[in-house]
C-alpha cells in the first residue's frame, strides 16, 4: 500500500495535470468558436456556387466541356491529406493517417502509383514521409494561419498537373465538421469534376431558367470551375481546422473528467490511509498506557 507521502505527491501531480487539460480545453474552445464562425460563413457561399453550377449545367442544352472534367484511365493519383500540427486531439490525426495508408495500399494493390501527396499539418507530413515520400512540400503553416490564396495556389498546381496529364485522379482526405461532438472522416474526389446535375439538385432547382450568357458558355465555365475548385480545397482546410479544435475540446474534457475522478479516488485513499495511521497511533498509545 502506498505511503501517505506518495499518495499526496500523486494528488498534487494529478491536480497540476488537470489544470493543464482544463486550460487547453478553454483555449481549444476559443479557437473552435472562431473556426466555427469562419466555416459557417464560408459554407453558404460554396453551397450556393455549387447549386448555381448544377442548375446552370442542368438547364443548358448540349454538353459542356472542361479540361478538369475529362475522365481517363487512372494510373497516377495525387492525395491531399489534412491533419493537425499538434497532438492531444483524440483520434483525429490517427483516423486520417489510417485512411491515407489504407488508400495508399488499395491503389498500390491495383498497380496505381501515388505520384504526389500534399500534406496539410505536421502530423500528416510526418506520416507521408514515413510512407516513403521524401520530396514533399510542407504546408503546415496554413493550419496555424489559414489563408485562401496559398490554398488556391495548391489547387491551381493540382489543376495544372491534371490538365498536363501528370495525374489522372485527385482525392481529398479530411474531417468534415458537423458539430462539436461529431466530425466525419471524409474522402472525396477533387478531380475530375462531374459536370452533371445531381437528382437532389434537380428537385431543389425549381423551374428551368433561360440563361443569357455573355460572352459565351466556354468563357463562363473557364472562370467558374477554377473558382469552385479553389474554394473546395480551402473549405476542406477550414472544415479540418474546425474538426481539429472540436476533437481537442472533447479530448481535453474527457481528460479533465478523468482527472476529477482520479483525484476523488486518491483523496479517499489518502483519507483512509491517514485515518488508519491515526488509529494505529492511538492504539499504540492506549496499549502503552495499559502496560
Amino acid at each position: 500500500m502506498p505511503s501517505l507521502k506518495e499518495v499526496k505527491t500523486r494528488i498534487s501531480s494529478v491536480g497540476s495535470t488537470r489544470k493543464i487539460t482544463s486550460a487547453m480545453k478553454m483555449v481549444a474552445s476559443a479557437k473552435l468558436h472562431q473556426a466555427e464562425k469562419t466555416i459557417e460563413s464560408m459554407r453558404p457561399y460554396e453551397e450556393r456556387l455549387h447549386a448555381i453550377m448544377a442548375r446552370f449545367v442542368g438547364n443548358l442544352e448540349g454538353e459542356i466541356s472542361s479540361p478538369f472534367a475529362v475522365k481517363r484511365e487512372v494510373k497516377r493519383v495525387a492525395l491531399v491529406v489534412y491533419t493537425s500540427n499538434s497532438s492531444l486531439c483524440g483520434a483525429f490525426n490517427g483516423n486520417v493517417i489510417k485512411e491515407f495508408q489504407r488508400t495508399l495500399d488499395a491503389y498500390r494493390a491495383k498497380g496505381i502509383s501515388i505520384v504526389k501527396v500534399f500534406p496539410f499539418g505536421k502530423k500528416g507530413l510526418e506520416a507521408v514521409r514515413k510512407a516513403g515520400f521524401e520530396d514533399v512540400a510542407d504546408y503546415s503553416h496554413l493550419m496555424d494561419h489559414p489563408s485562401y490564396n496559398p490554398a488556391a495556389e495548391v489547387a491551381a498546381q493540382l489543376m495544372q498537373s491534371y490538365e498536363d496529364g501528370e495525374i489522372d485522379h485527385v482525392e481529398l482526405i479530411y474531417h468534415h465538421f458537423k458539430s462539436t461532438a461529431t466530425q466525419v472522416l471524409t474522402q472525396e474526389t477533387f478531380l475530375p469534376i462531374a459536370l452533371v446535375q445531381e437528382e437532389a439538385d434537380k428537385t431543389k432547382a425549381g423551374p428551368a431558367l433561360d440563361y443569357i450568357i455573355e460572352p459565351d458558355v466556354e468563357t463562363l465555365m473557364l472562370n467558374l470551375i477554377p473558382k469552385a475548385l479553389h474554394l473546395k480545397l480551402y473549405t476542406a482546410l477550414l472544415d479540418s481546422l474546425a474538426s481539429e479544435h472540436a476533437a481537442r475540446v472533447v479530448a481535453m474534457q474527457v481528460a479533465t473528467d478523468n482527472a476529477d475522478d482520479l483525484l476523488h479516488d486518491l483523496t479517499l485513499q489518502y483519507n483512509k490511509s491517514r485515518q488508519q495511521a491515526i488509529t494505529a497511533e492511538l492504539l499504540d498509545i492506549v496499549g502503552g498506557a495499559q502496560q
